[in-house]
């Protein structure tokens, strides 16, 4: 008699809270395929629903806050997460309650994207959000992941005379609650994108990057979705960070214009046949892997 093939072992699942974008380049539908990609099952607790393109963002609506809650909450109680993902909340009520939510799960590793602003400059988050992000949110995170001007703004102080060193800002992040920072060079005007991640104890590693060309709709999305994913795997912070540039530099590198705006990153780049695969592995050597031009999408 034949026996029953074994179950095969679930695949890591990840609570992503973030706002919805129709065009798939960015939001939750952008953290949905990047975990996908990664052999992730993405769980989905829905913050905000926009109307955007390719080129900005129209106009956003923050979901109730008791209807997010029932979202996340629901999720939780059936299944078991092993990281969590948070971009757009679009409301102070939506910080507080994300806030809340996570501080019944202290073990799970968080990954907050803190998307301020579109690529276009559209403002995603006042200052109120802002101050809440602060006082409720860093104290759980585990890694943060602001582009320069992201990080220069939820750690800058009335009392700077001028504008802060990106150090300055890790290092203040770090000071509010955040466990390590990864800031993106991608809007500082170096020849090179540098990346630098931060922990306790200061600067532990720089990924130095080609600039890609165009700018990308998403891409802060897809690093911040790839490091929770590779979190839920089981790595490091630092594998994690290192493994998910790795990813996030080839779905760039094979990046198409779905529209008449920024590109869109692939992040299925490996199923679309044997030119991309080979495309896919022509990899800078190990100094560093970047995200391209990261647009700061929903």
């Amino acid at each position: 008699m034949q026996t029953a093939s074994p179950s095969p072992a679930n695949p890591p699942q990840v609570l992503v809270f973030a706002a919805s974008d129709p065009t798939s380049g960015a939001g939750i539908q952008a953290d949905i395929l990047t975990l996908a990609s990664l052999g992730c099952h993405p769980l989905t607790a829905l913050t905000a629903i926009t109307v955007q393109d390719t080129s900005g963002v129209l106009s956003v609506q923050a979901l109730a806050a008791d209807l997010l809650e029932q979202q996340a909450r629901t999720v939780l109680e059936d299944m078991p997460v092993l990281a969590f993902k948070i971009g757009v909340l679009a409301s102070v009520e939506n910080v507080l309650m994300v806030a809340e939510i996570l501080s019944d799960y202290p073990e799970i590793p968080l990954v907050f994207d803190p998307v301020l602003a579109s690529g276009r400059g559209d403002d995603l988050s006042d200052e109120e959000i802002i101050a809440a992000m602060r006082e409720m949110l860093l104290p759980q995170t585990t890694i943060i992941t602001p582009n320069a001007p992201e990080a220069r703004r939820l750690a800058e102080s009335d009392e700077d005379e001028s504008e802060p060193s990106i150090d300055t800002c890790a290092e203040r992040l770090i000071e509010m609650g955040a466990q390590y920072v990864l800031i993106t060079g991608t809007h500082e005007n170096t020849p090179e994108v540098i990346n630098t991640l931060y922990g306790p104890n200061g600067i532990i590693r720089h990924d130095r990057w080609e600039r890609l060309p165009g700018s990308y709709h998403g891409s802060g999305c897809t690093l911040a979705s790839a490091i929770a994913g590779c979190l839920a795997g089981g790595a490091s912070v630092e594998e994690a960070v290192r493994d998910a540039q790795d990813y996030t530099w080839q779905a760039l590198k094979n990046g198409f214009r779905g529209g008449m705006g920024q590109f869109i990153p692939d992040r299925m780049f490996w199923a679309r046949g044997e030119d991309n695969a080979d495309a896919a592995g022509d990899i800078p050597p190990a100094e560093g892997q970047v995200e391209g031009q990261d647009d700061g999408a929903a």
